[in-house]
């Protein structure tokens, strides 16, 4: 009788269609020149979606040197925000630090602007702030949920960035929460999504929001 739910090595293997020293070189982080065809029919017997299979084959492979991101907004893009004068809008960083925003977000979102430097991030918003728990009310699980599984996709798109690391290992010893749902390993890039607020001032509000990278 099976013990715990799922495939073993030797299952997978033989769906992948690959040989088990092959697929356990690749599960221990040693094949950095496995080809997409291995990597897709790993994925394939995994039933992997599209943005499971992007992971895969980032953190498969060696990972390639990252530049430190940018926290300064450009001038331009600066009053682009600042015209947004009948939407919130926000410029968010790879390890989802808010480096920009208007008016109308700090209205909607709270006074995240006094947060100091270093927890002015989603992930701390979410996780760290009754004030923006009790802003998604029914809709919080879904939204961290969400964020978490997006944070995973930026690791693996930002291998390199030691301070994405080190957010996601500080997130993880101040939430339990943040914990659990890193624990699933969840992968989903977050593109869009519409969400239901209740505002303390102006009460329920629903908004679609559209992540693009710039």
């Amino acid at each position: 009788m099976r013990r715990v739910a799922g495939l073993r090595r030797e299952e997978l293997a033989q769906l992948a269609g690959v040989s088990i020293a092959h697929y356990t070189r690749l599960e221990q982080g040693r094949s950095d020149s496995v080809s997409d065809e291995i990597l897709d029919a790993v994925g394939a017997a995994l039933r992997l979606d599209n943005d499971e299979l992007s992971y895969l084959r980032r953190i498969a492979r060696r990972p390639a040197p990252c530049a430190a991101g940018s926290s300064q907004v450009p001038p331009n893009l600066r009053y682009l925000l600042e015209s947004f004068v009948l939407t919130p809008a926000l410029v968010v960083g790879r390890h989802t630090q808010i480096v920009g925003w208007n008016r109308l977000a700090v209205g909607v979102f709270g006074d995240f602007p006094a947060l100091p430097d270093e927890r002015r991030t989603f992930s701390h918003l979410l996780f760290t702030e009754p004030a923006t728990r009790e802003l998604h009310s029914t809709g919080w699980e879904r939204a961290a949920r969400e964020h978490v599984a997006h944070l995973r996709v930026l690791l693996g798109r930002y291998r390199g960035d030691s301070a994405l690391a080190a957010h996601i290992e500080g997130m993880r010893e101040v939430s339990a929460d943040f914990d659990r749902l890193w624990a699933e390993h969840s992968v989903a890039r977050l593109r869009s999504r519409t969400c239901v607020l209740q505002h303390p001032t102006v009460g329920e509000l629903t908004l679609h929001g559209e992540l693009t990278a710039l």
